[in-house]
């Protein structure tokens, strides 16, 4: 996802998203330990993903925190 998409949904959806990305991140860990994993560029795609999901939720919290 792209972080214009990121920034159309809403706080609980973001939290909902990163945890569906962690597990998949600790899926393709798992795969990765084990030898199944054909596409290792998954891995870093994922945590870019966190990563975009982690910065947006900072900054709702920071505007959030200003605001009040």
């Amino acid at each position: 996802m792209n972080p214009t998409e990121l920034r159309e949904k809403s706080v609980d959806e973001l939290n909902a998203l990163d945890a569906e990305f962690r597990r998949r991140l600790f899926d393709l860990r798992f795969k990765h330990y084990t030898g199944q994993l054909v596409n290792t560029a998954d891995l870093k795609a994922t945590r870019r993903g966190i990563a975009r999901i982690q910065t947006i939720i900072r900054e709702r919290a920071k505007l959030q925190g200003a605001a009040d």
